[in-house]
């Protein structure tokens, strides 16, 4: 039954969880880690940890991206962001380290948003395609519903094998003005030989509908990082990201009966800050978590160890702030597998998942979505 709450005279609101509101609960049962699988697999891509990286610029570059494949993640790039851009993307990227320096606010934001006026180029786009592709890991890009019919031919062309389909907020029923066409998003999964990743929902509705074009995954949230994205300040939306997950993680299961067995994946993108974090998302049902912030901090990442969302770079109304990534510097191999010294779970991100599996009694991703759960008083 939903948790309904009188918010005035006519007017209830369901009652929603963020993951801070959630804990893990131990079983009677405890394993050890050395016997604990973090892997997981979307259509024939298996990987050895559920770490899928947010597509920006800040955190992925052709080269980080083959380095995190390497280490059992999948690494996204932003097919509209810098590397598809500009033919020297670390020098743009320098111009936002100068701009941190401005003591105008709002300096980092403009110059994200004149480094994204210059047009996308598609043959800038293959070649950084290309870099990650003869590294041979999986290739996965980004693009937003609206250019992914103009840019997908290229991605496709380039190697791409999943494509992800993300904005702050999608559905698979766009309504456009009468000179656009929209993205009617089952026909265009249904044209391509490449799983698709589609997202960001908030609900149970919306993830289902995504399900029912064919998507191989569904994202949801919209990469709310504190003191970086500002949609919930900017358009009063935001995501409960625990009861979040859990709703897209029903409508997954109601899927699957459905259609007598098709499983589509649930991917966590919002409130990722922290190890602990990463072990709640997983908890509510999620198969792989979508990290931004976090990754800010390896000394491999492009953005000189500042973070931004896409979203920053819109050129009328930017929902996301160029901010400083976390206060440490370590190697990426370092950020996801240890060892440690930071004691907030900022360090060794996917060990402390295996912990967490191991400490509960679960051996594998599908067992500890079925832990125990508790919210806070």
């Amino acid at each position: 039954m939903r948790d309904l709450v009188e918010i005035g005279m006519g007017r209830t609101a369901r009652r929603a969880y963020d993951l801070d509101d959630v804990e893990i609960v131990p079983s009677r049962r405890t394993r050890s880690s050395a016997i604990v699988s973090t892997a997981w697999q979307i259509d024939a891509y298996r990987f050895d940890i559920p770490l899928v990286t947010h597509p920006t610029d800040a955190v992925v570059s052709p080269d980080t991206a083959v380095e995190i494949g390497k280490l059992g993640g999948l690494g996204v790039l932003n097919a509209e962001g810098l590397w598809a851009r500009h033919a020297n993307a670390e020098q743009a990227l320098l111009r936002l380290v100068d701009a941190a320096k401005d003591e105008d606010r709002t300096a980092l934001v403009r110059t994200l948003q004149e480094l994204h006026s210059a047009p996308v180029q598609p043959e800038l786009l293959t070649e950084a395609i290309r870099r990650v592709r003869e590294a041979g890991v999986t290739v996965a890009a980004r693009v937003s519903p609206q250019r992914a019919a103009e840019l997908t031919p290229h991605l496709i062309a380039a190697g791409v094998e999943i494509l992800v389909v993300q904005g702050t907020i999608i559905s698979a029923e766009h309504v456009a003005h009468d000179d656009a066409d929209p993205l009617d998003l089952k026909d265009f999964i249904g044209g391509l030989d490449v799983p698709v990743i589609a997202g960001g929902v908030s609900d149970y509705r919306t993830a289902m509908h995504l399900m029912r074009t064919g998507a191989a995954g569904v994202i949801v949230g919209h990469g709310y990082t504190p003191g970086v994205t500002s949609t919930d300040r900017v358009l009063g939306i935001g995501v409960p990201m625990a009861t979040a997950i859990i709703d897209a993680a029903a409508a997954r299961r109601d899927y699957l009966d459905e259609t007598g067995g098709r499983y589509v994946h649930v991917l966590a993108d919002g409130g990722i800050t922290s190890s602990g974090d990463i072990a709640k998302a997983i908890a509510c049902g999620a198969d792989a978590v979508v990290v931004g912030a976090p990754l800010a901090a390896a000394s491999e990442a492009p953005g000189h160890g500042l973070y931004w969302t896409a979203a920053a770079a819109h050129p009328n109304l930017p929902r996301s702030r160029v901010a400083a990534g976390p206060d440490i510097e370590v190697d990426l191999k370092t950020l996801l597998f240890g060892p440690s010294s930071d004691a907030e779970g900022s360090i060794n991100l996917f060990g402390a998942l295996r912990r967490a599996m191991a400490k509960t009694g679960y051996s594998d991703l599908k067992e500890f979505q079925r832990v125990g759960l508790s919210v806070r008083g």
